[in-house]
Formats: C-alpha cells, structure tokens, sequence
C-alpha cells in the first residue's frame, strides 16, 4: 500500500533582511511519513532547483536535537507540534494529506532575518562572550576529584548546561526575552566551585550584554520552559535574578 501523500507548505521568503518578505505556497509530492521536516524540505528545495529556481534558505547542521540551528516557527508553532522538541525530529507523520503548513523564521527584534528562514542569532553568542566562561590557567586537566563538587549541585548544573541555544525561548516569549537562555548560562557557572572567582561579575556583564541586544523582559508567562527542547526551567530565571542583584550590591559596596 503507498503510503506517500502531498502537501501544501506555506513558506516566508525574503532575500535580506532589508528586503521585504511574502509567504509563497508549494506543493511536495511524495512525502514519506518517515522523513523529517527537515528532509521534506530538502525535497521541495530539490524541485525548486530542477525548476531553476531559487531554493529555500533555512538552518540546519546537526539534525539530532542537538545543536539548536534549526529554529522555525511551523503551523504558529515554535519548533512545530512536538513538545520539547526540535524541527529536525518533527516527523511528516504529524501531517497528513492535502495539509496545509505554513512555516515562519524566528520573528523576533534581536535575531533579524538573513534570508527566507535563516535568522542572525549571534546576539545570545555575544552574551556568552560577555561572561558565560571561567577563566583557567593552560596546562594538563586536574584530576578528577580534584575539587569537590555537590552532588546536587552538579546534576543541576548539567541540566542548566544542557541549553542549545536554540533561541525557541525567545521566539515564543511575548516580549522577546531572553532570559531563560541567559539564566541558563548563568546558572550552570554559578552553581559549580569554578564558576565562583568570576561569579558577581559574570552575573552583571551577561546581563548588561542581553539588555543591549534589546531582548526584552520576562514576565512569567512561562512559553519559553513550554517549548525549550531541552526542557529548561524558568527557576534558572530566578537564579539570574539572585546572582545580579547580589552582585549588584556587593559592586557598590
């Protein structure tokens, strides 16, 4: 029994970020429920090339969930149906045939369009320039046990270090904010021994970095941890909070 069905995908196409945009619809044939959405969109950009026409530009490397490139917005969904997923694990069997999908970039201030669904999201890369590291002396890695560390404390640390940067957060936040992904990185630091020398500075220089870059703020309306594919907790939030006022306050005194 075939199995294949067609779709209509609705897609946003824009030459530049100056340029102005339109959605323009294209039917894909073949479509197995097996491929991913990513695979179904290298389809159609394989029959826009036979056809000599321009192929979608969209973002991608990894395709395992891993390294946060893929960023869409499908069906007004950040990062399509799925929870806690990313696109390149939205499988087509959530569709069916004669669907309509329509598929946006991320529309969001800070990460201004490069072209079609390709968006400039250097400005989390530039909050982590501004602190989201320790500084270490070069030479051979200590031991293991070396530095005590609480159990507790380095399993939260994993979880907060397990952000990909997606920028899903920011995309479905109403204020475009960036907060869960800055307190994410903030607290992976902050609850580690070594992330203490550079702790209060750390918590002032990321946060400055963000409200530069014109990310907006968080008022709790918890659509980021909803759609984070790693499953990021606004608690990490609260921790940023914690750790710039108080870094704040010692700053002064």
């Amino acid at each position: 029994m075939n199995t294949h069905f067609s779709v209509t995908i609705r897609v946003w196409r824009q030459n530049g970020p100056d340029e102005p945009g339109e959605m323009v619809p294209y039917k894909v044939n073949d479509i197995s429920p097996d491929m991913s959405f990513l695979e179904m969109l290298d389809v159609l950009n394989e029959d826009l090339i036979r056809q000599d026409k321009h192929p979608i530009t969209v973002e991608s490397d990894c395709r395992e969930g891993i390294c946060g490139c893929c960023g869409l917005v499908v069906d007004g969904l950040v990062h399509g149906p799925d929870e806690h997923s990313t696109v390149c694990q939205l499988h087509m069997r959530r569709f069916k045939d004669g669907d309509v999908i329509t598929v946006e970039p991320w529309r969001v201030k800070a990460f201004p369009i490069i072209k079609d669904l390709a968006v400039d999201r250097s400005a989390l890369d530039r909050i982590i320039q501004a602190g989201g590291y320790v500084s270490v002396n070069t030479g051979a890695a200590p031991d293991a046990n070396s530095i005590p560390v609480n159990k507790d404390a380095a399993e939260e640390s994993m979880d907060s270090a397990a952000c990909i940067g997606c920028g899903a957060c920011v995309a479905s936040c109403t204020n475009g904010a960036a907060m869960l992904f800055t307190g994410a990185k903030i607290s992976q630091l902050a609850l580690l021994p070594q992330g203490a020398p550079e702790r209060q500075t750390r918590a002032l220089s990321m946060v400055a970095a963000m409200d530069g870059e014109k990310f907006g703020n968080c008022t709790n309306e918890y659509e980021c941890e909803a759609v984070c594919p790693k499953d990021i907790k606004v608690s990490n939030i609260a921790r940023m909070n914690r750790e710039f006022l108080l870094a704040n306050f010692f700053s002064k005194h």
